[in-house]
């Protein structure tokens, strides 16, 4: 029989159909499962054998889900380096991002990956949708990876970014690294790790190229590609193939029900309305997008014409309910709408990224409710205001951090309790982190 485990005496946010709250709530988890959830008092007697763990008044509530990051940019952190300030968005690219990529050996992949992982953890986040690009070390990547997170006991889904700006041999490289991992994660069929086809943009993907992905793609996995980022994105698109980045994809078969059309500032209504016509799911960056200077996406326009949004970091944080509060003040600043900004920036962070999440690993996630899969968190918030069933994402917003988290339970098992990792030595792990993060340094 599998273990049992009963975690109960705090704030219960099931985020399941029904929206049940609890002022004194319990959820029992078996083994992978979540087993139930409701009052406390009655599970506490039903449920007399199992492990207890007190949550002591905190939020017990389902674990964060980031549905765009960039796990190697965790080694960029207080790096300075040499040249001129970059003006421009491509500058921003070619000057920090693609210089850092291009250096990037597998160990220190793997490395940014634990220590982007140990940071999910403390932040809550229990499921992570991450575009991997390390041109200094590409094959093998994807599974150097999963093998951190999978040690650290992450969810998550991965792709490696296809582009041509490092020539031919390196974009067949990153291809075939895409097709291995999906053949592995389909072979391997866990609800634990899954992979999508990662593109970098348009303007530095030939026709030759997509129609590779497409014709290799053997298990129509879905894309996961920045779209129309920056204004030149579009131009260049405009001006090479007479069509808008949107239109290219669509058209090339790219952009479908399963892919990610990642950031989407600079789409004009006619590509929302191909957008919302296919189904394809928007994935909005709030704080990149301001920290690049590109613009912000008109996500209230995206979501009025039924388009599915839902929000990542871009590798700027670890924590969901930062992004989260940016994503509400960018659209009321952007749109000049002091009403709008707020419904729609929690609907991305609890609604869809739940819905987008669950329909990559398979099955109905980003819940507690009975049968589905164990990912649940304490967050230690004691407000001096009312916190009921209406208010929640009120408290979400404007009260929460995802450093609040005490403890952290993915796929049944405690990894993080009382803002302690229990299952590997952190302070070691940090410590070959550091090493790694110095050799990317000095290479660069």
């Amino acid at each position: 029989m599998s273990r049992k485990i009963l975690i109960g005496n705090g704030i219960l946010i099931t985020r399941d159909e029904k929206s049940r709250f609890f002022d004194k709530g319990a959820v029992c988890i078996e083994g992978e499962r979540v087993l139930e959830a409701g009052d406390h008092a009655l599970l506490l007697r039903k449920y007399q054998d199992a492990e207890y763990i007190d949550a002591e008044g905190m939020l017990i509530m389902p674990g964060f889900i980031n549905t765009h990051q960039h796990i190697y940019s965790e080694f960029s952190r207080g790096m300075a380096l040499s040249g001129k300030t970059p003006m421009t968005f491509l500058e921003i690219l070619d000057g920090i991002w693609w210089h850092i990529d291009r250096n990037l050996a597998l160990d220190e992949t793997y490395y940014s990956a634990i220590a982007c992982g140990i940071e999910c953890i403390r932040n809550g986040v229990t499921f992570i949708s991450d575009h991997h690009a390390s041109f200094g070390g590409i094959t093998g990547s994807l599974g150097r990876i999963a093998d951190a997170l999978q040690l650290l006991g992450i969810r998550a889904c991965l792709a490696y970014e296809v582009s041509d700006r490092d020539g031919l041999d390196k974009r067949d490289a990153s291809i075939a690294e895409n097709m291995d991992f999906i053949e592995r994660v389909h072979r391997e069929n866990s609800n634990m790790l899954k992979g999508l086809v990662g593109l970098h943009a348009s303007f530095t993907l030939s026709d030759e190229t997509l129609d590779m992905c497409l014709q290799k793609n053997v298990h129509g996995a879905g894309y996961h590609v920045h779209v129309a980022e920056g204004l030149y994105d579009e131009e260049h698109c405009e001006k090479t193939y007479g069509k808008s980045v949107v239109k290219r994809l669509i058209d090339k078969g790219i952009l479908n029900r399963d892919s990610f059309a990642v950031h989407c500032s600079h789409v004009s209504c006619d590509d929302m309305e191909l957008l919302a016509d296919k189904g394809v799911t928007v994935i909005h960056n709030p704080e990149s997008n301001m920290g690049n200077a590109v613009g912000a996406p008109d996500i209230i326009t995206m979501m009025d014409k039924g388009i599915r949004v839902g929000l990542g970091t871009d590798g700027y944080t670890n924590d969901m309910m930062e992004s989260l509060k940016v994503a509400n003040i960018l659209q009321k600043h952007n749109r000049k709408l002091p009403d709008r900004g707020f419904a729609e920036a929690a609907k991305m962070c609890f609604e869809n990224n739940a819905v987008i999440a669950s329909e990559i690993i398979g099955e109905k996630y980003g819940a507690i409710e009975a049968g589905r899969p164990a990912d649940v968190i304490l967050v230690d918030y004691h407000p001096v205001t009312p916190l009921n069933k209406d208010n929640i994402d009120g408290h979400l917003m404007f009260g929460v951090s995802g450093s609040m988290t005490d403890t952290t339970i993915i796929n049944g098992k405690v990894i993080m309790r009382h803002r302690k990792l229990v299952n590997v030595d952190e302070e070691q792990l940090l410590a070959e982190g550091r090493e790694a993060a110095s050799r990317l340094w000095m290479k660069l």
